[in-house]
Protein backbone atom coordinates (compact mmCIF):
# COMPACT_ATOMS: atom_id res chain seq x y z
CA UNK A 1 0.00 0.00 0.00
CA UNK A 2 1.21 3.68 -0.78
CA UNK A 3 0.22 6.45 0.68
CA UNK A 4 -0.17 10.07 -1.18
CA UNK A 5 3.00 12.78 -0.56
CA UNK A 6 2.66 14.69 1.65
CA UNK A 7 1.24 18.65 1.22
CA UNK A 8 3.96 19.68 3.27
CA UNK A 9 7.48 19.03 4.52
CA UNK A 10 7.55 17.53 7.87
CA UNK A 11 10.96 18.78 8.47
CA UNK A 12 10.05 22.26 7.69
CA UNK A 13 7.11 21.74 9.75
CA UNK A 14 9.33 20.02 13.10
CA UNK A 15 11.84 23.24 12.65
CA UNK A 16 8.77 25.77 13.11
CA UNK A 17 7.79 23.53 16.10
CA UNK A 18 11.31 23.62 17.73
CA UNK A 19 11.15 27.50 17.18
CA UNK A 20 7.94 27.56 18.80
CA UNK A 21 8.33 25.46 21.38
CA UNK A 22 11.80 27.82 22.37
CA UNK A 23 14.39 25.69 20.58
CA UNK A 24 14.94 28.95 17.83
CA UNK A 25 18.71 28.25 18.27
CA UNK A 26 18.58 24.62 17.69
CA UNK A 27 15.96 24.42 15.05
CA UNK A 28 18.42 24.90 11.66
CA UNK A 29 20.76 22.13 13.07
CA UNK A 30 17.44 19.79 13.93
CA UNK A 31 16.44 20.14 10.18
CA UNK A 32 19.66 19.76 8.52
CA UNK A 33 20.30 16.88 11.04
CA UNK A 34 16.98 15.40 9.66
CA UNK A 35 17.20 15.74 6.58
CA UNK A 36 20.31 14.60 5.85
CA UNK A 37 19.19 11.57 7.53
CA UNK A 38 16.09 11.00 5.56
CA UNK A 39 18.16 11.82 2.11
CA UNK A 40 20.56 8.57 3.43
CA UNK A 41 17.53 6.52 3.79
CA UNK A 42 16.12 7.49 0.69
CA UNK A 43 19.37 6.78 -1.08
CA UNK A 44 19.94 3.73 0.33
CA UNK A 45 16.75 2.35 -0.55
CA UNK A 46 17.12 2.89 -4.10
CA UNK A 47 20.85 1.53 -4.28
CA UNK A 48 19.26 -1.19 -2.49
CA UNK A 49 16.67 -1.77 -4.40
CA UNK A 50 18.75 -1.70 -7.87
CA UNK A 51 21.26 -4.23 -6.07
CA UNK A 52 19.07 -6.66 -4.31
CA UNK A 53 18.58 -8.57 -7.49
CA UNK A 54 21.89 -9.39 -7.84
CA UNK A 55 22.08 -10.96 -4.55
CA UNK A 56 24.28 -7.66 -3.38
CA UNK A 57 23.33 -4.72 -0.35
CA UNK A 58 24.99 -1.54 -0.99
CA UNK A 59 27.62 -2.88 1.97
CA UNK A 60 28.81 -5.90 0.49
CA UNK A 61 28.49 -4.09 -2.64
CA UNK A 62 30.82 -0.87 -1.56
CA UNK A 63 33.59 -3.94 -0.64
CA UNK A 64 33.68 -5.72 -3.77
CA UNK A 65 33.90 -2.30 -5.75
CA UNK A 66 37.09 -1.24 -2.92
CA UNK A 67 38.29 -4.65 -3.66
CA UNK A 68 38.45 -4.52 -7.63
CA UNK A 69 39.89 -1.03 -7.55
CA UNK A 70 43.27 -2.46 -5.91
CA UNK A 71 46.01 -3.45 -8.09
CA UNK A 72 46.06 -6.92 -6.36
CA UNK A 73 42.37 -7.84 -5.45
CA UNK A 74 43.63 -8.10 -2.03
CA UNK A 75 43.23 -5.82 1.18
CA UNK A 76 44.25 -6.65 4.77
CA UNK A 77 40.33 -6.40 6.63
CA UNK A 78 40.90 -3.62 9.13
CA UNK A 79 42.46 -1.46 5.59
CA UNK A 80 39.00 -1.58 3.90
CA UNK A 81 37.29 -1.09 7.18
CA UNK A 82 39.17 2.03 7.18
CA UNK A 83 38.69 3.05 3.43
CA UNK A 84 35.14 2.65 3.70
CA UNK A 85 34.59 4.57 6.93
CA UNK A 86 32.84 1.14 8.78
CA UNK A 87 32.93 -0.71 12.05
CA UNK A 88 35.09 -3.77 11.72
CA UNK A 89 32.15 -5.53 13.01
CA UNK A 90 30.63 -4.19 9.39
CA UNK A 91 33.55 -5.11 7.20
CA UNK A 92 33.46 -8.76 8.89
CA UNK A 93 29.61 -9.27 8.05
CA UNK A 94 29.75 -8.26 4.58
CA UNK A 95 33.22 -10.70 3.94
CA UNK A 96 31.31 -13.61 5.32
CA UNK A 97 28.47 -13.24 3.19
CA UNK A 98 30.50 -12.42 0.33
CA UNK A 99 32.82 -15.40 1.09
CA UNK A 100 29.82 -17.77 1.42
CA UNK A 101 28.83 -16.78 -2.58
CA UNK A 102 32.03 -17.13 -3.71
CA UNK A 103 32.49 -13.85 -4.49
CA UNK A 104 35.90 -12.84 -1.96
CA UNK A 105 38.29 -15.23 -0.04
CA UNK A 106 40.01 -14.75 3.34
CA UNK A 107 43.47 -15.92 4.55
CA UNK A 108 46.39 -14.73 7.00
CA UNK A 109 48.45 -12.14 6.45
CA UNK A 110 51.53 -12.99 5.10
CA UNK A 111 53.68 -11.05 7.42
CA UNK A 112 51.19 -10.03 9.99
CA UNK A 113 49.81 -13.01 11.96
CA UNK A 114 46.98 -10.96 13.25
CA UNK A 115 45.72 -9.47 9.89
CA UNK A 116 43.20 -11.24 7.81
CA UNK A 117 43.59 -10.55 4.15
CA UNK A 118 39.88 -10.50 2.07
CA UNK A 119 40.71 -11.18 -1.86
CA UNK A 120 37.90 -10.68 -4.62
CA UNK A 121 37.59 -13.41 -6.37
CA UNK A 122 36.64 -14.20 -10.54
CA UNK A 123 33.07 -13.95 -9.46
CA UNK A 124 33.02 -11.61 -7.87
CA UNK A 125 35.06 -9.05 -10.45
CA UNK A 126 32.39 -9.94 -12.57
CA UNK A 127 29.33 -8.94 -10.17
CA UNK A 128 30.95 -5.96 -9.40
CA UNK A 129 31.03 -4.63 -12.79
CA UNK A 130 27.67 -5.90 -13.48
CA UNK A 131 26.45 -4.14 -10.02
CA UNK A 132 28.07 -1.15 -10.95
CA UNK A 133 26.76 -0.95 -14.54
CA UNK A 134 23.16 -1.36 -12.82
CA UNK A 135 23.88 1.19 -10.18
CA UNK A 136 25.71 3.75 -12.71
CA UNK A 137 22.46 3.80 -14.97
CA UNK A 138 20.04 3.50 -12.78
CA UNK A 139 20.66 5.66 -9.54
CA UNK A 140 24.32 7.43 -10.09
CA UNK A 141 23.92 8.77 -13.34
CA UNK A 142 20.21 10.61 -12.24
CA UNK A 143 20.40 10.44 -8.40
CA UNK A 144 17.58 13.67 -8.63
CA UNK A 145 19.19 16.34 -8.68
CA UNK A 146 21.06 18.77 -11.32
CA UNK A 147 24.77 18.30 -11.57
CA UNK A 148 25.39 21.93 -10.35
CA UNK A 149 23.63 21.25 -7.47
CA UNK A 150 25.00 17.60 -6.64
CA UNK A 151 28.32 19.30 -7.22
CA UNK A 152 27.39 21.94 -4.21
CA UNK A 153 25.73 19.39 -2.08
CA UNK A 154 28.76 16.80 -2.23
CA UNK A 155 30.96 19.97 -1.51
CA UNK A 156 28.72 20.68 1.59
CA UNK A 157 28.79 17.51 2.91
CA UNK A 158 32.69 16.90 2.22
CA UNK A 159 33.23 20.02 4.54
CA UNK A 160 30.66 18.45 7.43
CA UNK A 161 33.14 15.14 7.06
CA UNK A 162 36.40 17.12 7.37
CA UNK A 163 34.44 19.15 10.32
CA UNK A 164 34.02 15.68 12.02
CA UNK A 165 37.44 14.56 11.31
CA UNK A 166 36.81 11.46 8.39
CA UNK A 167 40.48 13.15 6.73
CA UNK A 168 42.88 15.92 7.19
Amino acid sequence: MTTAPLTFDPIEEAARQWRAHGWGDAADGMAAVTSLMRAQAIMLARAEAVLRPLGLSFARYELLTLLSFTRRGTLPMARAGTLLQVHPTSITNAASRLEKAGLVRREPHPSDGRAVLIQITEPGRELAAEATKHINATLFTSPGLSPERLRMLTSVIRDLRREAGDFA
